[in-house]
């Protein structure tokens, strides 16, 4: 994650950036390592881009 700055330096994380970090601590407590939790994230961001390519694929059909 790299989060926003504000002028003075300070790290700003967005919602979707606490999500993020929510998601790897959960993927952490099910004894995941760091090498297998990016996989995870990775995949997951690509099952989201698929399913969007195919809602609009789907709604072209209509």
């Amino acid at each position: 994650l790299e989060p926003g700055r504000t002028g003075g330096g300070t790290r700003r994380y967005s919602e979707q950036d606490l999500d993020t970090l929510r998601r790897i601590s959960a993927l952490l407590e099910d004894g995941l390592n760091l090498a297998g939790i990016r996989l995870v994230l990775e995949l997951e961001a690509a099952n989201r881009r698929l399913e969007r390519e195919l809602a609009a694929a789907r709604s072209r059909r209509r």
